[in-house]
């Protein structure tokens, strides 16, 4: 499968939609149905609202929604880094990775806030991907912000990627103050919004504000998906040698966005700590950006036998996880 994922063949969308099918369908099989988590947003639990009828009737809504987010994020992903030629030939690495590594651990085959704006952080990077080469990116700035306020309303530790605009401003852009400022704005917008709405519909009293809970993740994993996350680990540390070794041979825009991703995934292991609710379910936000590491894993190393033995080791451990461990 590697092999075939290393080439930039339009076909293998398809093809990835079978690989992702085939890898998650003893989700199909054995449908979960979602329960709101209590740092869960009120735009997440609304939709776990509207889809209860439907879903107790039709349970496969649930998973068809969620490999739906799950395929739809690796496509749109995957094109980004090969429009940004940031590795050293279009695939559809990256696209195979995502959809592998969500495959590994039982808590990311299900509709989750995280999930659901995993989507919308996938937009923040690739607009944060433009602001080095911008002239007037405070259009831009400001939908970043606002964005990351919509996140909020599904899952709100999520105001912790505040961070990582934080992070974009200083590794792409000089310091001027405006921009700092409108990137804030744009954040506290959806707020403006709600409040508004709630005061007009005298709702402002009963509505409660959000509270972060720093906290220590608890794990609770058997042998088989600590052996996932080593796989992934080492995969990781794979491909972020590769990406270290080509990184002067790299546009200094290309650096920028490979910088972005790497602060874009310390942000997302990080979140999980300031979460009141301890489930594996909330790492699933550092997958998007493992899986451009784990897609130059994949991809460069020059004895082949290595991305093919990691790869099914990983399809192994899928294998057992969905099937051996129910």
């Amino acid at each position: 499968m590697v092999g075939i994922f290393k080439a930039n063949n339009p076909f293998n969308t398809f093809l990835l939609f079978i690989y992702g099918l085939l890898l998650k369908l003893a989700w199909f099989v054995h449908p979960h149905i979602p329960i709101a988590q209590k740092t869960d947003g009120f735009l997440f639990r609304e939709i776990l609202a509207k889809l209860e009828n439907t879903g107790a009737q039709f349970p496969l809504i649930y998973p068809a929604i969620t490999y739906f987010l799950i395929f739809t994020q690796a496509i749109t992903f995957n094109k980004l880094i090969n429009d940004q030629k940031m590795m050293q030939r279009a695939n559809y690495l990256p696209a195979m990775s995502y959809l592998l590594i969500t495959s590994m651990f039982s808590e990311w085959n299900v509709l989750t806030a995280p999930l659901v704006i995993n989507t919308l952080l996938i937009w923040v990077w690739a607009r944060m991907s433009t602001l080095y080469s911008n002239t007037n990116p405070k259009s831009t700035l400001f939908n970043i912000g606002m964005m990351i306020g919509v996140s909020t309303f599904f899952y709100f530790p999520s105001l912790a990627f505040v961070l990582l605009i934080v992070f974009a401003l200083i590794v792409s852009r000089p310091f001027i103050l405006a921009e700092w400022i409108i990137s804030f704005l744009g954040i506290l917008t959806p707020y403006y919004f709600l409040f508004s709405y709630l005061f007009l519909t005298d709702k402002l009293d009963g509505y409660k504000i959000p509270q972060f809970e720093i906290s220590y993740p608890h794990f609770h994993k058997n042998y088989w998906e600590l052996a996932g996350i080593c796989l992934v680990l080492i995969s990781f540390l794979i491909g972020g040698f590769f990406v270290q070794a080509n990184f002067r041979k790299q546009l200094v825009q290309v650096r920028k966005r490979w910088s972005l991703i790497l602060l874009y995934l310390v942000v997302a292991v990080f979140v999980p700590f300031i979460n009141a609710t301890h489930t594996f379910e909330y790492w699933i936000l550092t997958a998007i950006p493992l899986s451009a590491y784990v897609g130059c894993g994949f991809l460069y190393p020059v004895k082949r036998w290595l991305p093919l033995l990691l790869h099914w080791l990983m399809v192994i451990v899928v294998i057992v996880i969905s099937y051996g461990l129910k």
